[in-house]
């Protein structure tokens, strides 16, 4: 969610496809990009082993866009989620808890939530993530804002079906995010947003029962 460039002012990309050298560092290294204030031996491993599938997938699922954030990235984010623990919400920011698909631990990541057209969305600026793929294994999640707790149920949405998020997403965040969306802003035709839709997953959300 909160997304900012590294010092040359671009993200980082993992590779997706086989023979590609992979610069996305150390597993470990990757295994911080979405597991924002977890500590702890067992969890650190819990990290790691989440953080290995995230590798495997992005790697065997040939052509989905991943983008890797930088150390500084990670270090907003951390500031982020912790105003966010205390109930200082920042721009609309929550702290996203979903279960890794591999160990089952709770995984936690600032993100924003969007409201659009009476519904509520969460979106993906750098792609198909950690915690975009584990929220497809667990069906379910969990939005924090200080004390308060919102168990949702995402339904992620087809790419003809993004367009009009995406804008909604980039007018609002575009300062932030842009980046990200490789020149196309608030602005941009449905034609373009609609041709970069797959690299950008969208989950509409629902307060859970």
């Amino acid at each position: 969610m909160k997304n900012i460039t590294d010092a040359t002012g671009a993200p980082t990309t993992i590779p997706t496809a086989a023979g590609a050298p992979n610069t996305a560092g150390t597993v470990g290294t990757v295994g911080t990009v979405d597991a924002v204030g977890t500590t702890g031996t067992a969890d650190a491993v819990g990290v790691v082993a989440d953080a290995a599938a995230d590798v495997v997938g992005a790697v065997a699922e040939s052509g989905r866009r991943y983008l890797v954030p930088s150390r500084t990235t990670n270090t907003f984010n951390e500031i982020v989620a912790f105003l966010t623990r205390r109930g200082i919400s920042v721009w609309g920011s929550r702290v996203l808890h979903v279960r890794g698909r591999t160990t089952g631990e709770w995984r936690t990541v600032p993100v924003n939530l969007l409201t659009h057209d009476g519904e509520r969305y969460l979106v993906a600026p750098r792609g198909h993530t950690q915690w975009v793929r584990n929220l497809r294994a667990a069906g379910a999640g969990e939005l924090h804002v200080g004390r308060r707790v919102e168990r949702f149920v995402p339904t992620e949405l087809l790419d003809d079906a993004k367009p009009a998020v995406l804008r909604a997403y980039l007018r609002r965040w575009k300062f932030e995010v842009g980046v990200f969306f490789d020149g196309i802003d608030a602005d941009a035709p449905d034609a373009d947003l609609l041709r970069i839709a797959p690299g950008y997953p969208v989950f509409r959300i629902t307060t859970a029962p």
